[in-house]
């Protein structure tokens, strides 16, 4: 969560959108930015609990597929409806998908869900695979640019992930010349204070 907050607030420095894969080492859960912390103690028996600078509600990270999307701003992404720019995101991962054999599809309306828990039920473009959703993400847009933080939780039989993640780089939508990212020194500086400073002190996580 840190290195995707020093991310989004780079972007003007960096001046090029970023796709970055991630993972984790132990189970774990994240939530929205505006979510009651309280509320999500009780939606999953998941620890640690880790506030995103994004929205939404509450993620498991145990077998998911994590990334994050990073635009500037100024980039057409930027200037997008959240709406579209969900849309957009997923149609990209379905795009994946197909490559690799999985069919799936983008969610046409709604399915009710528990209370602030991302993966039961689902929202308007969420990626399903046979009407179970696979696939979601958050938003934040700010001066600095564009983040969309998502999981993809990996339907039975899939192709591997480091299959996904090529896939994924190749099936990059317009405009193209995405190029590898190596963070730079100011980047992993900033990363390392906010580790310190927020994202690993309770204060912050149960502020809400």
């Amino acid at each position: 969560m840190a290195f995707d907050q020093a991310l989004l607030e780079a972007l003007p420095r960096l001046g090029r959108p970023v796709l970055r894969f991630y993972g984790w080492t132990a189970p774990a859960a994240t939530f929205g930015y505006f979510q009651k912390f309280a509320e999500v103690e009780r939606a999953t028996l998941l620890r640690p609990l880790i506030r995103r600078p994004t929205g939404g509600g509450v993620v498991p990270h145990d077998a998911d597929w994590t990334y994050s999307l990073a635009f500037p701003a100024g980039h057409e992404w930027h200037s997008l409806r959240a709406d579209e720019s969900y849309r957009r995101t997923h149609a990209w991962i379905q795009g994946a998908f197909a490559i690799l054999g999985s069919q799936t599809e983008l969610a046409d309306c709604c399915k009710k869900s528990a209370p602030g828990q991302c993966f039961v039920g689902h929202e308007k473009f969420d990626l399903l695979w046979h009407g179970r959703k696979i696939a979601g993400a958050a938003q934040r847009r700010n001066r600095f640019g564009l983040l969309i933080q998502g999981s993809v939780q990996p339907p039975p039989l899939p192709p591997t992930r480091s299959d996904w993640e090529r896939t994924m780089i190749a099936a990059a939508p317009p405009p193209s010349g995405w190029t590898e990212f190596a963070p730079d020194k100011p980047l992993l500086d900033r990363v390392t204070e906010l580790m310190a400073q927020k994202y690993l002190q309770p204060a912050y996580n149960q502020k809400r």
